[in-house]
């Protein structure tokens, strides 16, 4: 095929080559043989050139229309825990319950001949009073502790930072001293005044409200909020900016006043009482 179109090429460049021959031949000049030229006939299509290079790059068209909204995903993880939020205020008390019905009649009781368990009991009794004067002699004079209805306090001679005598006083199985009644505050004090002291640490910090410094309330060192009773004493009051005299201090004459927190003192420590159930079987 390739042979052929080469033969078919040849046999037309020398067709016109003899046409053109002849035509300079008959012209009498060159001008009119220029005048009289024509084309001749159409050749072949030529075979397809090169593949190009890539244009340039367009212009960014418009945004496509919104797509359809995928699917929820998984639920994530549960988070950490919080910091454990102020302790809410005391609820209301609630209303009485029914009266529950009465309990089965007991069997009666036999006649008791108490005459010869009387001087038992009384020796016991003897025994008992006896018993309690020294166990109050331990608490007062050994170990120098004062008490109310509801605890023992022990003032500990040995100097500590707030958070020192925190710790020291839960190693001992209570906490630092809480004076919230005007009873409590006067035997804390004559405690102070009579140990030769002029002031001990109680268990009462300023802390910062919602994490900021220009506002902070007073607490115990059970969480519990400062309640009605106060003692500041004149022209103190509770300082006010969180800073290293946010702690209290319980001087001898009954009074609170700042104290900074990083510096060592002697403090008092409270301990509650444990009560007895009354009318328990033995």
């Amino acid at each position: 095929m390739m042979v052929r179109r080469g033969l078919w090429r040849r046999l037309l460049l020398l067709v016109n080559l003899l046409s053109l021959m002849e035509l300079i031949g008959s012209c009498g000049s060159p001008e009119v043989c220029n005048s009289v030229l024509l084309p001749g006939p159409k050749g072949d299509k030529g075979e397809a050139g090169d593949v190009g290079e890539p244009g340039t790059q367009g212009k960014l068209g418009p945004p496509g229309a919104q797509g359809v909204p995928g699917e929820t995903g998984l639920l994530g993880e549960r988070g950490h825990m919080g910091k454990m939020g102020p302790i809410g205020d005391r609820g209301e008390k609630g209303v009485t319950g029914w009266t529950g019905p009465s309990g089965i009649q007991g069997k009666p009781g036999t006649t008791c001949d108490c005459g010869r368990y009387r001087k038992v009991v009384g020796q016991l009794d003897i025994n008992i009073g006896r018993l309690q004067n020294a166990l109050k002699f331990i608490k007062n004079v050994l170990l120098g502790l004062r008490e109310t209805e509801e605890r023992y306090y022990l003032l500990v001679t040995e100097s500590r930072a707030f958070e020192g005598a925190l710790v020291s006083c839960r190693l001992r199985g209570g906490a630092l001293a809480m004076p919230k009644t005007r009873d409590a505050n006067r035997l804390l004090a004559d405690y102070v005044s009579g140990s030769g002291l002029t002031a001990v640490l109680i268990g009462l910090q300023a802390r910062s409200v919602n994490g900021t410094r220009t506002q902070e309330e007073y607490v115990f060192a059970d969480s519990s909020p400062l309640g009605g009773f106060a003692a500041w004493g004149p022209g103190q009051g509770p300082p006010s900016g969180t800073n290293s005299s946010s702690c209290v201090e319980l001087l001898n004459t009954g009074s609170w006043g700042p104290a900074a927190c990083n510096l060592a003192m002697f403090y008092i420590c409270e301990f509650p009482k444990t009560r007895r159930r009354v009318g328990a079987a033995g």
